[in-house]
């Protein structure tokens, strides 16, 4: 053991100097308080990042590929040449539109989407146990008189429109045709054959689903789509794979990714995240300045020995060792402390049920959504341990910088 290691052992646990002693254990519980509450705050924030990210990827395609002149017919061509790119998973056509809902209880706005049940399910997993049927609806000159088309409300939306599995509905769409009295909207009774329910309260009050076949004879689209929905193997590697279909169809096309899609949510959450990460480091600063605190009075209250200790010769690089040392000392065992708690606390959270603290308020259910990334408490740990380091630079300095003989003729 060297002897600044064994003089700031003495030092820093000194036993007559029980004030000193205290202030040491509160930088060390003020350290760890910072470090476990950094720890918990992030690991909750990155789990409710995660968990939104999730819900959103289940009911939004990862990658949406349209065409710019509109609607387009050859989509199944276009399908098999999509799953033909190097990182896509499965693809899907659809049909998008605005509508109007009506039921016997209420009137609502809609977003329409015409899917393929035999894909859909493969591309988004809000719809892939969904029962969708084709029909050709009453009075149609293909066929009056065949079984209702069947249509998937969002929970939010049924409720808002009053209706049940079972229930019949009207979709009304603005294109319809022109008559001797105007324009006449299209609209066609529809029966709910169950609904869906993403976690995303915008999702939920807002979308409507329907055979894709239905949706063309609606909006008198023929065999047209409006679009084809992408799956891609890696979620981060959105951007690549889109890029990589347009060049493979050509500048007729054009493809977003859900990044593209949801890019002023994430960069709030990850405003939000540097942002508490940034405040809650204050706690640690506060605690760094305990430490100087401590060490300051340290040296104060060991004039003398650090003057005798020049004297038989320890160099002034020995002196700002052992406070140094000292310091961090603290600084380890208040982060080991707080690391241990915050991972403990962590872990309780992800089995605590807050069901009756959230209620209705949150779109999670039972638990809090914790993730604990390793990079996060890496980040956490280095920065407590450079605040605690900096925070014993200015007493080691003045005690190194000690007159010896003054320090013994004016102690």
């Amino acid at each position: 053991m060297s002897f600044e290691l064994f003089i700031g052992g003495r030092y820093l646990w000194a036993k007559k100097r029980a004030f000193i002693s205290l202030i040491t254990y509160l930088s060390i519980a003020g350290v760890a308080v910072g470090v476990m509450a950094l720890i918990v705050v992030i690991a909750v924030m990155s789990g409710f990042e995660a968990d939104l990210k999730s819900r959103i990827l289940g009911g939004q395609a990862q990658v949406i590929l349209m065409r710019h002149s509109g609607p387009f017919v050859d989509y199944q061509e276009v399908m098999r040449r999509v799953e033909a790119v190097s990182g896509v998973e499965a693809a899907t056509p659809f049909i998008f539109t605005q509508i109007m809902l009506r039921s016997n209880a209420a009137v609502s706005g809609a977003v329409l989407r015409g899917v393929e049940p035999a894909t859909v399910g493969r591309v988004l997993s809000t719809l892939a146990n969904v029962d969708l049927p084709e029909g050709r609806g009453v009075g149609e000159a293909d066929g009056g008189g065949t079984a209702m088309p069947g249509v998937v409300l969002g929970r939010e939306l049924a409720r808002n429109a009053g209706v049940v599995a079972g229930d019949v509905v009207q979709l009304i769409s603005p294109r319809g045709m022109l008559s001797p009295v105007g324009h006449i909207p299209a609209m066609k009774q529809f029966r709910v054959t169950g609904y869906f329910e993403s976690g995303m309260y915008e999702y939920d009050q807002t979308f409507a689903y329907i055979h894709l076949h239905d949706a063309q004879r609606l909006l008198k689209l023929g065999e047209a789509v409006s679009g084809i929905e992408i799956r891609v193997t890696d979620i981060y590697r959105a951007r690549e794979v889109a890029d990589a279909v347009v060049a493979q169809l050509g500048p007729a096309y054009y493809a977003r990714d859900w990044m593209q899609l949801n890019r002023n949510l994430f960069k709030a959450l990850k405003l939000e995240r540097r942002v508490m990460f940034i405040i809650l480091t204050l706690i640690v600063l506060v605690a760094a300045f305990n430490i100087a605190s401590s060490l300051i009075m340290m040296v104060m209250g060991k004039t003398k020995d650090i003057a005798i200790l020049k004297a038989m010769g320890a160099t002034e690089q020995s002196i700002r060792k052992i406070f140094v040392m000292n310091g961090m000392v603290i600084g380890l065992l208040g982060t080991g402390t707080g690391f241990l708690l915050g991972m403990l606390l962590c872990a309780m959270l992800k089995r605590y049920d807050i069901h009756e603290l959230t209620g209705d308020i949150y779109y999670f259910t039972t638990r809090l959504p914790v993730k604990v990334e390793a990079f996060d408490v890496a980040a956490i740990v280095l920065s407590a341990l450079a605040i605690c380091f900096l925070a014993t630079l200015y007493p080691a300095r003045q005690a190194a910088r000690l007159n010896p003989v003054d320090a013994i003729r004016y102690g």
